[in-house]
């Protein structure tokens, strides 16, 4: 059962993000990304308040980089719809469970720690090159309650 409203559009959008921001990552890294953004969609506050849909979600001015890139533009995958549905369903995990951020610091070739904090919220988790954070709870009290 979904846990946010998504049509079959939004499914092909979620999936080609999810491929263009964590192809690298492989099936759990881009799972986590679309923990982060189902996260952002239901948590309702910080700098996502008002954001209900995932067309809101991924266009919001400057939240993803590979909306400047081509590889989001291409067309979506089977696998990449299968995970972006699954991230749809509610299916999350650690440390994409609670986390509103994400980033890369460094580069893959050479990747550099995550920092304790990113805009002043706790560094939840590390997946491969991706640094992951969750907001505090004085923050975004609602994203622990989302599930």
């Amino acid at each position: 059962m979904a846990v946010i409203k998504a049509r079959s559009s939004d499914i092909d959008m979620l999936a080609r993000l999810l491929r263009a921001e964590a192809e690298g990552e492989g099936e759990m890294g881009m799972l986590l990304v679309g923990n982060v953004g189902v996260n952002r969609i239901r948590a309702n506050c910080s700098d996502f308040k008002g954001l209900r849909t995932i067309p809101q979600m991924i266009n919001q001015p400057h939240a993803f980089e590979a909306l400047q890139h081509g590889q989001y533009y291409q067309k979506a995958r089977d696998r990449e719809r299968r995970l972006a549905q699954r991230a749809v369903d509610g299916e999350r995990h650690w440390p994409g469970k609670f986390s509103l951020w994400y980033f890369r610091p460094g580069t893959a070739a050479n990747p550099k720690p995550c920092p304790e904090t990113w805009y002043n919220q706790p560094h939840a988790g590390r997946w491969k090159l991706h640094c992951f954070y969750e907001p505090t709870a004085q923050e975004c009290q609602n994203v622990y309650n989302t599930f």
